[in-house]
């Protein structure tokens, strides 16, 4: 049975969206998430923002930012990554309003790992997901490599009949081929 992927990120735009577009073009089963309070994406200056909610549709911020200042959005990446979140699903989603069981969930930053990790899950299966770890700068260059890297150990965790029991091998090569290092934790649901 194929292995039930997430990938997190803060906002639900770039990293985790750019891994979820790739894993599902290579059929892997994939969601993904933010895990922040809202989602915040650049605006004129890095004191201001462009905030909306987590209900606010892709579409929506598309229009609303280039109405604001198309040029500004066009030529900073903004529009084109909600122009491909928009074709993928409807709104960014939050990690913690998620019920849905995982076997492997990403996350692409420490912190976020940590907020994965504390998440008050009820434990009513006591199902064994593993929590990987593999910090990504938020830019849409390390995004794209760090896609690729999440989607071939995706396929290599699928590959294994005894997820387990294997993954540490799997993840000890991974870092070693990609000279990156991973967090990796199990958690229970």
């Amino acid at each position: 049975m194929p292995l039930r992927y997430a990938v997190v990120c803060s906002s639900n735009q770039n990293r985790s969206m750019e891994a979820h577009n790739l894993m599902n073009k290579r059929g892997l089963i994939v969601r993904s998430f933010g895990s922040g309070q809202q989602v915040k994406l650049p605006g004129t200056s890095l004191e201001k923002p462009n905030i909306y909610t987590f209900d606010t549709t892709y579409d929506f911020m598309y229009k609303d930012l280039y109405n604001k200042d198309a040029n500004l959005y066009t030529q900073n990446g903004v529009l084109h990554m909600l122009d491909r979140n928009r074709r993928i699903k409807e709104k960014p989603e939050r990690f913690q309003d998620c019920r849905e069981r995982f076997d492997v969930i990403f996350t692409v930053e420490e912190r976020i790992f940590d907020q994965v990790m504390e998440e008050n899950r009820e434990k009513r299966t006591n199902e064994i997901v593993h929590v990987i770890n593999i910090d990504v700068i938020d830019n849409p260059e390390d995004a794209t490599v760090a896609a690729f890297m999440l989607c071939e150990l995706g396929q290599k965790l699928n590959a294994t009949e005894d997820l387990d029991n294997s993954i540490n091998e799997i993840l000890i090569e991974f870092e070693q081929k990609n000279k990156q290092t991973i967090l990796h934790a199990v958690s229970f649901y």
